[in-house]
């Protein structure tokens, strides 16, 4: 009976999203975005959720869980398919996160959001592009929605804190990518030892204009520089990101292997991530 209410309330989130002229982009050169991954446990009560390359967390605490992105809009089954499969339910979700307002990572997050009841909670510069089902977007935006709108509940600035029941995430807003995008700093623990873990969201540059040339978003380059400057200095054990492929995921675990969070303390590996980002950044600003 539950399933075929989740169905039922998904086909009626889609079905309002048609009527407010919501069309999500074509993923035919992305398979990899909807391709199933299982999920599994990366650190103390830290999950994946996610599929084979659009990545989203589920944090479960005793008072309801977290969940960071949603993928695309044909994911909701497998995040609910997924959380099941880790033995939690999908309506204990009570709080909802993105990392960017962007559909590949915020196309099932109504249909979620209705389900479950859940408060959905975003970094302000991105509130205005949630609300419209990212029309607005410097990049990406255009008089079709690519998914289905979203009304904030809390709106999140750099430094302010999610909690629910003894978890505590510290937002770090670092914008670039959209106005908005943001990482989440947390500590997670097992039997053995505590984490500290960032969910990072990295700068990489999705527009092939001038930065100049964008009147929309006027101070994009300066939000660029800001957020390679501050992700710089961060520290932490464990690190991940909004794209699997973007942290190494498919060789840090492999299907049914075991319980291995020591797989996932790769500063080396998040160095060269934004050393790579920071020469694709000068390299932008320096177009002629």
């Amino acid at each position: 009976m539950k399933k075929y209410l989740f169905l039922i309330i998904l086909l009626g989130v889609n079905y309002l999203a048609l009527a407010q002229k919501v069309a999500e982009p074509s993923t035919t050169a992305h398979p990899e975005w909807s391709k199933p991954y299982p999920p599994f446990q990366i650190a103390g009560n830290l999950y994946y959720v996610g599929t084979y390359d659009l990545a989203c967390y589920l944090i479960v605490t005793p008072k309801g869980n977290i969940l960071i992105n949603t993928g695309l809009a044909s994911s909701a089954p497998v995040i609910k398919t997924g959380i099941e499969a880790l033995g939690f339910k999908l309506a204990d979700t009570k709080i909802l996160l993105t990392t960017q307002a962007h559909y590949d990572h915020m196309g099932a997050m109504a249909a979620i959001k209705k389900l479950t009841g859940a408060k959905m909670m975003v970094d302000a510069g991105d509130a205005a592009v949630l609300a419209d089902g990212g029309r607005s977007d410097y990049a990406l935006g255009s008089t079709t929605s690519p998914y289905a709108p979203v009304k904030a509940d809390r709106l999140l600035h750099n430094g302010d804190t999610v909690k629910l029941g003894g978890m505590s995430l510290v937002v770090l807003h670092h914008p670039g990518h959209t106005k908005g995008s943001c990482s989440f700093l947390f500590d997670v623990k097992d039997s053995k030892r505590k984490y500290r873990v960032l969910i990072a969201n990295l700068p990489t540059i999705i527009t092939d204009k001038k930065f100049s040339e964008i009147p929309a978003y006027p101070h994009i380059a300066a939000d660029y520089a800001y957020t390679l400057a501050a992700m710089k200095k961060l520290t932490f054990d464990i690190w991940l990101a909004s794209h699997a492929s973007q942290f190494g995921l498919y060789d840090k675990h492999r299907p049914g292997s075991a319980y291995n969070p020591a797989a996932f303390i790769d500063r080396k590996g998040y160095d060269a991530q934004l050393k790579d980002l920071q020469a694709q950044f000068t390299k932008k600003i320096n177009e002629k």
